[in-house]
């Protein structure tokens, strides 16, 4: 069974392209490898500039196999360099009844 999840990647200073770069290439790679599903992913920025994603993951065991793929390591190194990750309950809009964000294009 899939498993969705919900990511916020708050840019690290200068690196807004970069974090944009890495987010447009990640359910593509992820994809690629056979770990996420076919379902669309969201893309969605929060006031302060963070990013927000949705996916689903294909099952927890592609969650675990992701942890040793060579392709999404190598993406994800683009994201530490370009990122931190960040608790969604830190986003203001998460503080509202119904969060609100910034659509950004597929």
């Amino acid at each position: 069974m899939g498993r969705f999840v919900i990511v916020a990647y708050t840019p690290k200073p200068g690196q807004d392209t970069a974090l944009l770069a890495a987010v447009d290439k990640h359910l593509q790679v992820l994809r690629n490898e056979k770990l996420i599903t076919d379902r669309p992913g969201y893309v969605m920025r929060a006031a302060d500039g963070s990013i927000v994603e949705v996916f689903e993951w294909r099952s927890q065991q592609a969650i675990q196999q992701a942890h040793s793929n060579p392709a999404v390591q190598a993406l994800w190194a683009e994201f530490a360099a370009a990122c931190d990750y960040t608790p969604l309950s830190k986003l203001a809009e998460t503080q509202q009844m119904f969060a609100e964000f910034d659509a950004l294009p597929p």
